[in-house]
């Protein structure tokens, strides 16, 4: 595989700086971290981003996350291991993710945010917008795992 192509941190440490600010922001979100780190998986399965696959997969096990949920992620929809809330929000990472493909039809911001509240539902958009900016970061740059 290729080296990642440049270091964006040493590049444009001030940009780097506040996307390090967003990030903490959507760390210390009201939402379980585990609910997090599938949505940053999700987001990146469907963005190709290997790096943050493997990042957020480590992330969701120290946050309780079993194996086999995780391996089934990309089934959501076909398997019993999520609750209404957790396929809520990979609906709606799926939704934003896929934004320029799909708009964000009100039918499916009315089931998600039946399950979310204000806070929750814009906490919840910030982490996917959020992760869907470091995928690009790191399918851009040809970041891998290590």
């Amino acid at each position: 595989m290729n080296n990642a192509r440049i270091n964006y941190y040493e590049a444009a440490p001030d940009a780097i700086k506040a996307m390090n600010g967003l990030e903490k922001a959507a760390s210390q979100s009201v939402l379980p971290a585990a609910l997090r780190e599938l949505v940053r998986i999700r987001a990146s399965q469907i963005n190709g981003c290997a790096y943050c696959i493997d990042l957020h997969t480590s992330d969701a096990i120290k946050a309780g996350e079993t194996p086999r949920r995780l391996m089934a992620i990309t089934a959501w929809k076909e398997t019993p291991f999520f609750d209404a809330r957790e396929r809520a929000a990979l609906l709606w990472t799926e939704t934003l993710t896929l934004v320029a493909q799909r708009q964000a039809p009100d039918d499916i911001y009315e089931e998600v945010a039946a399950q979310f509240d204000e806070q929750e539902l814009s906490e919840l958009t910030f982490v996917i917008a959020a992760i869907n900016a470091w995928n690009r970061f790191g399918v851009g740059f040809a970041m891998q795992p290590k």
